[in-house]
């Protein structure tokens, strides 16, 4: 087989299945995710929600030390599949504070669909929210904690959930009192194709 026709034919193959695969929904449509769309200015507090059926499934981020030692933030989203059907409730989760470490999942079985988060000029920190949406009463199962982001305090971040049957549920991080930054592990989860009793696994 001709090799130049192997690179046209490979391209198409992945795309046609990852539009058209057991989920039925086209992945690759990521809504909003570019350099130059941060949703925030540096010190500047922001809440960021994902269109109404949507999840987090990429951030990404920027640290500037010069600028209060304050990373600029990017999201994206995509539709959940037909199986979860629309979300049944939509809620913003409690503060976690600045300047702390905190581990945190989205209370009654939710998926991530936003952040919300201001700046503390006196910690140079963030507190965060998570904003969160519960499908009817599927369940999560099969969770994992992602690698750190950033790998190193001070880099910039690119955490994009290659795992399309894996939805963000929450993270933990951790904040380092000298380089004033934090690291992200976060929680992906799979969830039941049916509904279960449980209020919060």
């Amino acid at each position: 087989m001709d090799l130049s026709l192997l690179w046209v034919l490979v391209p198409l193959v992945t795309m046609a299945w990852g539009q058209y695969g057991d989920y039925g929904y086209p992945y690759q449509q990521y809504h909003d995710y570019s350099d130059d769309g941060w949703v925030n200015l540096n010190r500047q507090g922001f809440s960021y929600q994902c269109p109404q059926g949507q999840v987090i499934v990429a951030v990404r981020s920027i640290f500037s030390k010069k600028e209060g030692s304050d990373r600029q933030w990017n999201y994206a989203c995509m539709p959940t599949p037909q199986s979860l059907g629309e979300p049944t409730e939509c809620w913003w989760e409690e503060i976690n504070r600045a300047g702390m470490e905190w581990y945190q999942t989205c209370s009654n079985n939710g998926l991530v669909a936003g952040f919300q988060s201001r700046y503390f000029e006196s910690v140079l920190d963030r507190e965060w929210q998570f904003y969160c949406c519960r499908y009817s009463k599927r369940c999560p199962y099969s969770c994992w904690l992602t690698t750190e982001y950033p790998g190193h305090y001070g880099e910039d971040m690119d955490m994009i959930s290659y795992n399309y049957d894996y939805y963000i549920r929450g993270a933990t991080t951790t904040f380092s009192a000298v380089e004033r930054d934090r690291q992200w592990k976060f929680i992906m989860c799979r969830m039941t194709d049916y509904d279960c009793e449980f209020a919060n696994v």
